[in-house]
């Protein structure tokens, strides 16, 4: 074949460091809309990025020339910079150490888009590290519970 030909649809979860509150009404947006910025200058098709004041989730296309490793710690990275450049409030933000990614079906991007459009509503009673164990036990990820919390 003269031509390589990709689509993997990744579900990516992060949560802030300590999962602190740092993503409120205030500059949470701003964020969301940066962390597509940043998707779509590395060539991934952004989908969708929303959330709630301590974590995100990114669901994203993962360009032919990244790993998911390094499509996460470019996201990350470049956010964490952004952030802590808005002003002394933010320096002392940092993401948690670690990530989440999940493949998504083509026939199931409705439900995940859907359920992120939720996650106001949804975390009134559930907390991040309740979702995120249950994505790591729906996904078939053995975990072992004190080294996904940092």
């Amino acid at each position: 074949m003269p031509q390589s030909l990709s689509k993997v649809i990744l579900h990516i979860v992060f949560s802030t460091k300590n999962r602190e509150p740092w993503l409120g009404s205030d500059v949470g947006p701003r964020m969301h809309a940066y962390l597509a910025t940043i998707c779509r200058d590395v060539g991934a098709e952004l989908v969708h990025v929303g959330g709630v004041a301590d974590h995100v989730h990114v669901v994203t296309t993962l360009p032919r020339t990244f790993s998911q490793a390094q499509l996460t710690e470019q996201i990350k990275k470049t956010s964490s910079k952004w952030i802590k450049a808005l002003g002394a409030r933010y320096r002392g933000f940092f993401w948690q150490r670690g990530y989440g990614a999940f493949s998504v079906s083509p026939s199931q991007l409705e439900a995940l888009l859907q359920y992120i459009e939720m996650q106001p509503q949804h975390h009134r009673t559930r907390s991040f590290q309740e979702e995120y164990r249950e994505l790591l036990r729906r996904h078939g990820i053995d975990f072992d519970e004190p080294y996904v919390w940092d």
